[in-house]
């Protein structure tokens, strides 16, 4: 038994010396995909896209959110005044208003994170190629995406990769 465990440790040993070796000849690079979908033209564009594309929605739910305040605040100066029938009725204009508000509210939200998802993916097919083109050029083996505890920076390709994301049209 004690002879079985020697062999294990010293096969074990050549192993991890022989994938040691490997990992010297092996040349790896980072990058920080936070500062490609910040910092890149085509992630600038697409942030200015959505803007464009949504703004007038979410000036409308804006506009609808101070009416239902001024709604509110006008029900709870007049409610001493009103009539019970007066009273039921702005409720009611107050309740349908904010419902619709709300639904209207969830679908500009849904919409946006959809829209938001298909620029975001468009950007990292595009920072794909990008940090493809780098790897090859300087002979990097392994490109790790974020997930790294611990990273000097010499290896970081993340400013090449914007260089070439921020020269394509």
């Amino acid at each position: 038994m004690q002879a079985f465990k020697f062999f294990g440790v010293v096969a074990l040993s050549v192993l991890l010396s022989h994938s040691i070796a490997h990992a010297q000849d092996s040349r790896v690079a980072t990058i920080n995909s936070q500062r490609i979908t910040s910092e890149s033209a085509p992630a600038k564009a697409a942030t200015a896209r959505l803007e464009q594309e949504f703004s007038k929605r979410q000036k409308e739910l804006a506009d609808t959110q101070q009416t239902l305040k001024s709604m509110s605040e006008r029900f709870e100066r007049d409610a001493p005044t009103l009539s019970e029938t007066q009273r039921v009725t702005r409720q009611k204009e107050f309740n349908d208003l904010n419902r619709e508000f709300q639904r209207k509210q969830r679908e500009f939200q849904e919409d946006l994170n959809s829209r938001r998802n298909e620029e975001l993916q468009k950007v990292l097919e595009a920072a794909n190629k990008a940090v493809k083109q780098v790897a090859d050029a300087d002979k990097y083996d392994i490109v790790i995406q974020d997930g790294v505890a611990y990273s000097s920076g010499r290896n970081d390709i993340t400013d090449k990769v914007l260089k070439i994301l921020n020269q394509a049209k």
